[in-house]
């Protein structure tokens, strides 16, 4: 919708540029060198407009509209658009409508967005920047050896499917049906699953250390085909089904392996800085 009506503006201001009641616009002269980005594309009384700022307008269009934008008519009619919308807030600051009640709250509210936007984008770049520190310093660094290791001790992934159910008595009724009656498990699962949409109705697959693990435990103790539960977790009571597990070979654990040993150190340093900064948890699970 909003290319639409952009490309449709663009249209629109394609046929101003040749009314007489439109702003005018000089094309720039010849010249060998390319001109300075500070350089102005447009003037509207007070404020100039430079190239970089029309360049930085064009960056955040999609790519059919930097497309067209890139044309000679097309820069020139998102410069038309940009000249009116300067024309536009000037004569609404003569008006003083920047002095209104309304302009002033929403302008805070903004602000108020672009604050926390930035606070948590500060956040996850110093996440970020850690674990690559991290990395770098080896603390996190997986060798070949232990991803061997590993693989000799859980060369397999596993499948299961999961009814998750809010309440235990409800969750408890459920397995008790399923248990007599497996061939069910769909219906019941449509019925009944709090599980998330993305998830609900799909087969589940993982290695060991790359999914819950309870269910992981379940799920490594159990014949293909079985009906387990009820067990508790954060998400709620699941209620799991094994539908399959297969060996896999080295060189294709072995990037899974790789990500699950990265985890649990990156576990063990964090539970070393709980023993640092003092951590208080107080929301507990009902």
């Amino acid at each position: 919708m909003r290319k639409l009506w952009l490309l449709s503006l663009f249209c629109a201001l394609a046929g101003a540029c040749t009314s007489s009641s439109g702003p005018s616009f000089e094309e720039p002269a010849p010249s060998a060198a390319p001109a300075s980005q500070e350089a102005p594309a447009a003037q509207v009384g007070p404020v100039k407009i430079t190239r970089r700022q029309l360049d930085d307008r064009l960056a955040l269009l999609s790519p059919e509209d930097q497309e067209y934008a890139k044309t000679p008519s097309g820069r020139k009619n998102f410069l038309q658009l940009l000249v009116r919308e300067k024309l536009i807030a000037l004569d609404a600051k003569d008006k003083e409508l920047d002095r209104s009640d309304v302009y002033l709250s929403d302008l805070e509210d903004k602000q108020q967005q672009l604050k926390e936007i930035y606070q948590d984008y500060s956040q996850q770049l110093l996440v970020h920047m850690w674990e690559e520190y991290n990395r770098e310093k080896g603390l996190t660094r997986v060798s070949d050896e232990e991803i061997e290791a590993y693989y000799k001790k859980y060369p397999y992934e596993m499948k299961i499917r999961q009814i998750i159910i809010a309440d235990a008595q409800t969750a408890d009724a459920v397995w008790r049906e399923l248990k007599r009656a497996k061939s069910r498990w769909k219906e019941l699962e449509r019925q009944y699953s709090d599980a998330p949409q993305e998830s609900k109705g799909k087969e589940i697959s993982f290695m060991p250390g790359e999914f819950i693990p309870e269910l992981e435990v379940i799920a490594a103790n159990s014949p293909a085909g079985s009906v387990q539960g009820f067990v508790k977790t954060a998400q709620g009571f699941h209620i799991i089904m094994k539908t399959g597990e297969r060996r896999l070979s080295l060189k294709d654990a072995a990037p899974r392996i790789r990500t699950i040993l990265e985890n649990h150190k990156t576990d063990a340093a964090l539970n070393a800085l709980q023993n640092k900064y003092k951590v208080m948890i107080y929301e507990q699970d009902e």
